[in-house]
Formats: structure tokens, sequence, C-alpha cells
């Protein structure tokens, strides 16, 4: 049970599009300061685990995203690291603050940052919501030793009706326990956010979703109208192993 919780938790949020893949020049340059987590966290009442996250490795995997779901009202959102992946994940003292801007993902229904880490590390984002700090499981970035595969031909779309299926296949990574799924427009505003523990969603039905972060009841899907569905697939160390960025349109 405590599993399954800390998955549901732990989201890839992931969350991306296809602007997660971006070239090196357009990295911006990062400060790291001398604020640890723990020390952020004094005399500050938080909640563990509570706030969906995960990263990725771009296309040049020397670039690594790391996405977050800021829920509405959420605020003070905060990025901390460890110096390498050696350190207990656990120990908040291991911790340091880097200050850097946030992207938008889905015109900012997802938020990103990107860094260059020239190690593999741990990863916590925290932001402030109703006067408590909410912080993420912590995410372990394996930019060198499991780079993010980009594998479109892995997702099948049976575009019959205007509630589409969506199959997919796992990449060469086969540890990937939870599923993060998008439908979007051409104007890459997200109608569908969802999770599933199998290898298969139909929109917009919510049968075999865990988690549903659609905020709003998704528009019907018109026929001869372009849209895009990404796959991300996530291990419980909340790294994304699989990429998949599919256009496809209702018959």
């Amino acid at each position: 049970m405590k599993t399954t919780k800390l998955l549901l938790l732990c989201w890839i949020i992931t969350a991306c599009s296809s602007d997660a893949v971006e070239d090196v020049s357009m990295v911006t340059d990062t400060a790291e300061t001398d604020t640890t987590l723990a020390t952020a966290l004094l005399d500050t009442e938080f909640v563990i685990d509570n706030v969906i996250a995960c990263a990725a490795s771009n296309e040049n995997p020397s670039v690594v995203s790391v996405f977050l779901y800021p829920r509405e009202g959420a605020t003070n959102i905060r990025y901390f690291e460890t110096e390498t992946a050696d350190e207990d994940k656990n120990d908040y003292d291991n911790y340091k603050e880097l200050e850097l801007p946030l992207l938008d993902v889905f015109n900012g229904y997802l938020l990103k940052y990107e860094v260059m880490p020239s190690q593999e590390k741990w990863v916590i984002v925290s932001f402030d919501e109703d006067g408590t700090t909410h912080l993420s499981n912590p995410i372990r970035l394996k930019q060198i030793t499991k780079a993010t595969e980009y594998l479109p031909q892995n997702v099948t779309v049976d575009n019959g009706s205007n509630m589409p299926t969506f199959t997919w296949q796992d990449g060469t990574f086969d540890d990937s326990v939870i599923y993060f799924h998008v439908v979007s427009d051409v104007e890459d505003e997200l109608l569908s956010g969802t999770y599933t523990f199998d290898r298969m969603f139909q929109y917009y039905k919510l049968d075999n979703v865990v988690l549903n972060i659609t905020e709003e009841t998704p528009p019907v899907l018109t026929s001869q109208t372009p849209y895009n569905f990404l796959l991300l697939a996530v291990s419980e160390d909340n790294w994304v192993n699989l990429f998949s960025d599919v256009a496809f349109s209702i018959e």
C-alpha cells in the first residue's frame, strides 16, 4: 500500500511536452546558494511526498528537464539537489538550493527546470501551499547511466472514434512502474493528463486511471483536427525511461 501511494505521488509529472528537447545553448545558467533543504525547512510546517515531479534527459542527454505540476495556489517553488547520487537521499542536509528559472510546459499547466548536471544526483522540488511547504519525493537523475529513450514508434493509436485508444510498449528499460499521458491540441493546451499502471489509455475513460490531473472536463475530440499524445514511462525513483510524442487525428 505504501509503495502504491509513493508511486501516485511521484508522477512524471512528470509531465512534459515535446519542448522538453532543448539545445544546450538554451539552458539558462544556474546559481548555487548556501541554503540547504534542511535549513529551508527550519521552523516550517512541511509535508513530504506531496509534489508531483519527475525528470528526463533530453535528446541531448547532457541537458536534464525536471518537471513539476504546480497545483493552483502553489507559491515559492524551489529546487534542491545533492552533489552526487551517492549521498543519502533522505538527509535534507545533503541538498543545496539552486536558483534557476522556471519554464512553462503546456502553456503553464506544468512547469520545468532545465539543468546540465555533470554527475548523476538526487533532486527535490518544493512549493508552498496554504501556509505549508510541500516536497516531492527524491528524484534520481540518470542522464549518464540510463538516458531517456525517445521512441514515438512504441505508441500505437486506434483513432477510429472520438474516444481513441492508445497502447504502447516499453523501450530498453523494463523498470517503469507508472505511465503518464497527455492529450493536447495544436496550441499546446493540455486537454487531459492521466496516469495508469497499464500500458493502455482510452480518451476519456477513467476505468484504469490511477491519477487524474485534468482540472476540467476534457472536450470531445473532433474529426480531421490535429492532436498530440505524449507518453512518459516513469521508474519508481521518478526518472523517465521512455518519452514518446505522437501526432494524431480522428478519422
